[in-house]
């Protein structure tokens, strides 16, 4: 199974609160829902096929109780209702050492994340993925296990909130394999983990 990453992000990289003021105010976050204005329908149905293609969500505890918070309360006649349906039928996987009763159905706590996302990983086919969490996120990237980021970059710069790549995030090359703009300005692009990055140098040769 591999891991993939769904987030939308600034140009300077914050991935804090995309979705409304009050998703995550940490830190006195007071930007929250700053992807809004760069939503259009490209969008909508790009998310809604990351989900379809998902044989499992993994989430952070935070990420976590926002979406059971909603989700499961979202009538079938509603314009999110397929969304809905989606996310409260998938296999649900919470990262959390003190969540022992979750109420969203299909959830199942991982308290050692690492263990528990590679005998996932190792389990089957199909697509692990990951929506915002990052905390847990900072995890994953330490324990080497994401294989693929699918990335919403809008163009707003908001100079502080939590980042996709925070300070310490261990070095990684990445290999872009698809790329587009949205009506509002939002670029996707698809990045798939490479290995170590390569390095090199424009110094002029020695030519002795």
């Amino acid at each position: 199974m591999r891991l993939v990453v769904s987030t939308f992000l600034t140009l300077d990289g914050v991935m804090q609160a995309p979705g409304g003021p009050d998703e995550d105010r940490d830190g006195g976050f007071d930007l929250g829902g700053w992807s809004f204005p760069y939503f259009d329908e490209d969008m909508g149905l790009t998310v809604g096929a990351s989900l379809d293609a998902a044989s499992g969500l993994l989430l952070g505890r935070r990420t976590y109780e926002v979406f059971a918070a909603h989700w499961p309360h979202v009538s079938e006649e509603h314009e999110d209702g397929a969304v809905a349906r989606t996310l409260n039928a998938l296999p649900k996987y919470v990262a959390s050492t003190t969540l022992r009763d979750p109420a969203w159905a299909n959830t199942t706590v991982l308290s050692d994340v690492g263990r528990g996302v590679r005998d996932l990983k190792a389990s089957g086919e199909g697509e692990l993925n990951v929506q915002g969490s990052s905390n847990l996120l900072q995890t994953l990237q330490r324990e080497d296990l994401v294989d693929e980021y699918r990335l919403w970059t809008c163009p707003v710069v908001l100079g502080r909130g939590k980042r996709l790549f925070g300070s310490g995030s261990p070095p990684c090359a990445l290999e872009l394999v698809e790329t587009r703009a949205n009506s509002k300005g939002a670029v996707y692009s698809v990045y798939r983990t490479a290995g170590p990055p390569a390095t090199g140098s424009f110094a002029a040769p020695d030519l002795g």
